[in-house]
């Protein structure tokens, strides 16, 4: 058998050389040549950060493309009205930027999140697909430039923070309010539908006085309307945009009407009040309002844990637990041990705001490398914020349609807790003091019995007082005995 000589091994890289050269073009910029995949959109800086920054495989989403794309359209049809571009290149760019925020030209966005940290790899991404369909578009009557052209009035330094801006603003609007809304309308149903269920309450997970099943579904419901304002709150910081800042802040190669103009525009197409930055060198300098927004987020996510967890707890048991509620029994609970249904979409929820809070994390750090004239993390701080509006959003609606919405009450365990609960003597405070009440409380939980039977044995009150003052309804609402 003839052995492998070096002529094969020759023959076999000019093989590939050749395999590789079919399917790829050269493409040039100010560094030298570079192959790019042949039927790709996007050229030679593209190709270079896909080769530079191999780190996560994580790729910006669909919102944020769709608002790089709003963005390139929204400058494009202002330049074209400053006569900043021929009627026909204009054209094109805005029917190829329209086609990006369509989603047409998603698997072209092929940079990791992790990339340089003005998103500048992004930025030209989306200006080499844009520049290159527009090209196609023009049908050999011209061609288009990334930087020239699709670039024309701005920089990477204004154009990601607008589309982080953008992308998040009309995420929010579109998908989180809307979830936590139908959350909240839930809870609301059930807080109605809960209301004449008297329970114990719980302090420091011990006894407390008693509630009602439906007081603490509507402290929940409070909760989650509380968490919209406070997003509908941010996010109007989110609405200001830093377009037309281009590299510094100083607007420096803008037409003076580019980034009004512009601003306007992208307001139009989106139905949102978006405005210029009232200071560029703050709205590239720092991301003070993505920080602030995240922060309304992380609130959400600290309320979403506390009513899941709750919503956990009470369901407990059956036999071993709390048991108030009844959850949903949506899929088997373990692998070994037949007949257990698990709370699965509580702990769900919970593991998403646990996400959002780490997110949070990270926007703040990121928010802290505002390093003179330019914020230097821009990208992993798009990409955690984003995560998050869609990771609440998910979660709150499956936990709603999941869980929320199928919730039973247990009045029978409900009552049966009540009756055991020894801070009932409570109630008795206004009547025979705190000290003797305390006795009456310590006597009932030692044996096991209900504070009533301990009134009646120790004969504290009259017969004919022992109901109103016993009467549990009445101890979920505020007041002081008559007479």
């Amino acid at each position: 058998m003839r052995g492998f000589g070096a002529n094969d091994l020759h023959l076999r890289i000019r093989s590939e050389d050749l395999k590789i050269m079919s399917e790829t073009r050269v493409e040039r910029d100010s560094l030298g040549e570079v192959l790019v995949p042949a039927e790709a959109l996007y050229g030679a800086q593209t190709q270079r950060a896909v080769q530079n920054f191999p780190i996560s495989g994580q790729r910006f989403g669909r919102r944020f493309i769709q608002a790089l794309g709003l963005v390139k359209k929204s400058a494009a049809e202002q330049n074209l009205s400053l006569g900043a571009l021929s009627p026909s290149v204009a054209a094109a760019i805005i029917q190829a930027a329209g086609e990006v925020a369509d989603g047409r030209w998603d698997d072209e966005f092929v940079i990791d999140v992790y990339q340089t940290g003005s998103g500048t790899s992004t930025n030209m991404n989306a200006n080499e697909v844009i520049a290159h369909r527009a090209t196609e578009l023009l049908e050999g009557d011209g061609s288009v430039h990334p930087n020239d052209h699709v670039n024309f009035g701005q920089s990477s330094n204004d154009v990601i923070p607008t589309t982080m801006h953008v992308a998040a603003r009309i995420a929010i609007e579109e998908e989180l309010l809307p979830a936590l809304d139908h959350l909240a309308s839930a809870l609301e149903t059930k807080a109605a539908a809960f209301d004449g269920i008297v329970k114990s309450g719980r302090t420091h997970l011990m006894d407390a006085t008693p509630v009602r099943l439906g007081q603490e579904f509507g402290g929940y419901a409070t909760q989650v309307r509380k968490g919209i304002a406070r997003v509908r709150s941010v996010a109007v910081e989110l609405e200001e945009l830093a377009l037309g800042g281009t590299a510094t802040g100083t607007g420096i190669n803008t037409h003076v009407d580019f980034a009004s103009g512009a601003v306007a525009r992208l307001a139009e197409a989106t139905g949102l009040a978006f405005r210029e930055a009232d200071d560029h060198f703050e709205a590239q300098g720092a991301k003070d309002a993505v920080v602030n927004a995240s922060g309304a987020l992380n609130t959400v996510a600290v309320s979403l844990m506390k009513v899941a967890d709750d919503i956990r707890w009470l369901s407990s048991g059956p036999t071993s637990g709390l048991h108030e509620i009844r959850l949903p029994a949506i899929q088997p609970g373990s692998s070994i041990m037949p007949g257990k249904v698990n709370p699965v979409m509580s702990e769900a929820t919970m593991m998403v705001a646990s996400r959002v809070m780490g997110n949070h994390t990270a926007i703040t750090v990121g928010g802290q490398r505002g390093n003179f004239e330019l914020n230097v993390m821009m990208p992993v701080m798009a990409q955690a914020i984003l995560e998050s509006i869609q990771l609440l959003a998910g979660a709150s609606r499956a936990f709603t349609d999941r869980c929320v919405v199928g919730i039973e009450a247990n009045e029978a365990r409900c009552r049966e807790l009540l009756e055991r609960n020894p801070s009932i003597a409570t109630a008795l405070n206004p009547h025979i003091g705190y000290d003797r009440a305390a006795v009456v409380a310590k006597k009932a939980a030692a044996e096991g019995r209900s504070v009533r039977d301990v009134v009646v044995e120790m004969e504290l009150l009259p017969t004919d007082q022992i109901d109103d003052a016993l009467d549990v309804r009445s101890m979920t609402e505020p007041g002081l005995p008559s007479g």
